[in-house]
Order: structure tokens, then C-alpha cells, then sequence
């Protein structure tokens, strides 16, 4: 995620308090996940905890930064299931060559200058038939300071996320955008007052209002939002 291996997650610290978010990734990824899963870019392993509620039965988790790669490690010590790595995904793709079910990229293809490599790689550690699970930032009217100071080198649009896992090789799945209401306050926040992210109002949205805008959209997806997901197929 970052080139000197030293990654400050504020952004992971404030989206540890999203339970609600996190639950709602997972219900969305949860047919693809299948059995063997990478998950990339597990930081202290936030969405790891979520994946163990899964049909996951083996989790290879990458972390390459090495300032959050002990607490991956400590936290999962006890756990047969999860298997903590210290590396970049991509530098340990040819000992995985067709084992996973599913890659997992939560809140983490932003941070990765060379995304479609990055791709290539997921897409080779593939079985026939597996998944890439992805969620990124969208809309780049919202990049902001904040996204500057965590690392993102980008907000994707539909069409391009689409693009770049095509590029790869997947078959586009599914594709739509997450969260159309966290556009106005990301927006106000973010981009007009520069303000940080902090827990406390991570967790007032997440309790608030993401339980209110995820059935809505579950039943009407949204011509637009502050996310995108994406599940591509390995043809």
C-alpha cells in the first residue's frame, strides 16, 4: 500500500467502528466467497472478522505494512482459520497460482498505484469460475485531503473500475454504487471543510443511517454513490 511498508490507518482506526457497513459488504460478497479466500490489504483485520462469517473455511490475509501487520498477526494467533502474511499480494501470487475461491479488496485498490497489475495478479491465484470481491471509493468530484493523506490515488468511476477489471481478464459480474446519501455529507465534510475522519461520526452513520440506506438499496440499486462494488468472474 505504501512503497517504505509504513502504512498510518486512520482511515481503518475510524471504519473499525462501521460495523453495520462492514455487515453490509459482506452480505453483498457472501454467494462468490466460497471456501479458499485471499483478502488483501487486511490491515489489522477489520473485514477479517467478517469474512470468518463467511463460507469462508481458509483466509490468507496480506498485510505488507509492517507497522500493522503485528496486530493482523497477534489478533488471529489463536485462529486455524485466518492465515496472516507480511507481503505484498502480488509479490506471493505465483505460490498461490489457481487456489483461491475469492480475492477480497475492501477499501483497498485505491491505495494501489498499478491497479489492473494488481488484477492480473488476483486473477491468476483464481480457481476456474472463482471471484474478485471488490470496494473502493467512487466519483472523483470527492477526492479530497483526506483521501490524499490516506494514500488514494484514486475514486473510481463505474465505468472505469469496470474497464480495469476487464482489462484483467474478469468477467464483470456485478457492478453498482453503494451509499448514494453519503455523497451530500462526504462532500460538505471532506471536501468543503477538509475536515478528518474520526470514529464517532463513522459510528453515528453507521448506526443511523446505513441500516435505512442499505434496504432501500438493496431494493432499488442507486444511479449513483460514495462507493462502488464490484464482482468479477475468472472466465
Amino acid at each position: 500500500m505504501q512503497n517504505d511498508n509504513l502504512y498510518f490507518g486512520k482511515d481503518l482506526e475510524a471504519m473499525s467502528f462501521a460495523r453495520n457497513y462492514h455487515q453490509w459488504i459482506l452480505e453483498e460478497f457472501m454467494p462468490y466467497i466460497g471456501e479458499e479466500v485471499a483478502e488483501v490489504g487486511a490491515g489489522v483485520g477489520n473485514f477479517s472478522d467478517y469474512l470468518l462469517k463467511s463460507t469462508a473455511k481458509h483466509i490468507a490475509a496480506f498485510e505488507p505494512s509492517d507497522n500493522m501487520y503485528p496486530d493482523l498477526e497477534s489478533k488471529f494467533s489463536e485462529n486455524s482459520i485466518v492465515s496472516p502474511e507480511n507481503a505484498f499480494f502480488e509479490d506471493k501470487v505465483n505460490n498461490y497460482t489457481e487456489r483461491f475461491d475469492s480475492v477480497c479488496y475492501v477499501n483497498v485498490l485505491e491505495h494501489i498505484e498499478y491497479d489492473r497489475e494488481a488484477l492480473e495478479a488476483a486473477y491468476k491465484s483464481l480457481r476456474p469460475g472463482g471471484h474478485v470481491l471488490i470496494f473502493v471509493p467512487a466519483l472523483s468530484f470527492l477526492y479530497s485531503n483526506l483521501d490524499k493523506d490516506l494514500g488514494h490515488y484514486r475514486r473510481y468511476s463505474k465505468k472505469g473500475l469496470a474497464e480495469v477489471a476487464e482489462a484483467a481478464g474478469f468477467q464483470v459480474e456485478k457492478i453498482h454504487y453503494v451509499d448514494i446519501v453519503g455523497i451530500i455529507p462526504w462532500y460538505i465534510v471532506f471536501v468543503l471543510m477538509k475536515k478528518s475522519m474520526v470514529g464517532s461520526s463513522v459510528s453515528t452513520y453507521d448506526s443511523w443511517v446505513v441500516p435505512i440506506v442499505k434496504k432501500l438499496e438493496q431494493i432499488i440499486r442507486p444511479f449513483v454513490g460514495k462507493n462502488l462494488m464490484l464482482v468479477g468472474q475468472k472466465k
